[in-house]
Order: C-alpha cells, then sequence, then structure tokens
C-alpha cells in the first residue's frame, strides 16, 4: 500500500516545463568586453610644436612679458592652470619671475634675464 501511493504520487507531478528561447548568458559562458583603444585628439602635429611649457617659458622671456591671455588662447589651458604654472616655474622651476600691471588692469609676467642659482 506504501508502495502504490508513492508511485501514484510520482505519476501525478507534471514535468519540469523547460525554458523557451536563447538559453541565458552566465558568468562562466559571457565572453568578456574588451574595451577599444582610445583615439588620441588630432591637434597640432607634433612638428609644429615641442611643447607648451617651453612655449610659455619662450612667451614670458620676451622683452614685453606675457599676459594671462595671451598664454591662455596659446596653450588652452584655463587662468588657474596658468597662475599655477608660473607659481611653480618661479618656485621650483629657478626663474625669477617679475610682473606688473598696465593700466587697463592686465597683468603682465615675466621672466627676467637673472636668474637664481
Amino acid at each position: 500500500m506504501i508502495n502504490d501511493s508513492i508511485e501514484s504520487s510520482v505519476a501525478a507531478q507534471p514535468e519540469l516545463a523547460k525554458p523557451k528561447g536563447k538559453p541565458r548568458a552566465t558568468k562562466k559562458n559571457k565572453p568578456t568586453k574588451r574595451a577599444s583603444p582610445a583615439k588620441k585628439a588630432g591637434g597640432k602635429p607634433k612638428e609644429d610644436r615641442a611643447n607648451k611649457k617651453a612655449e610659455v617659458i619662450t612667451m614670458m622671456k620676451r622683452r614685453q612679458g606675457a599676459t594671462l591671455a595671451e598664454i591662455m588662447k596659446t596653450t588652452g589651458w584655463q587662468a588657474h592652470t596658468v597662475r599655477g604654472f608660473v607659481s611653480i616655474l618661479g618656485s621650483k622651476g629657478g626663474e625669477k619671475i617679475e610682473s606688473s600691471k598696465n593700466a587697463a588692469g592686465e597683468r603682465t609676467s615675466f621672466i627676467s634675464s637673472l636668474t637664481s642659482l
């Protein structure tokens, strides 16, 4: 009698439903995504300019010096970057930086011919 009740209960259970459609990707069989290499921005070729720092130093060594706006236009830097560069150039770069304001209020920075050693 016990065997009859077990057999009847097993036979009464419906078959498990099979999933429809594509099988889901799991971590084991999921293909990894690889990042494509970043493309460089097409600015000026390297032959046209050595580097921005050298350009700024050259501009500041001119007799009339260079204003913040001139340096920003040439390098594409923001104002705080230019001011920081000039500050570091004076403190760690060993250059003597002088500046003055004109009548319009623009500050002109220049490197004096005397450098500290």
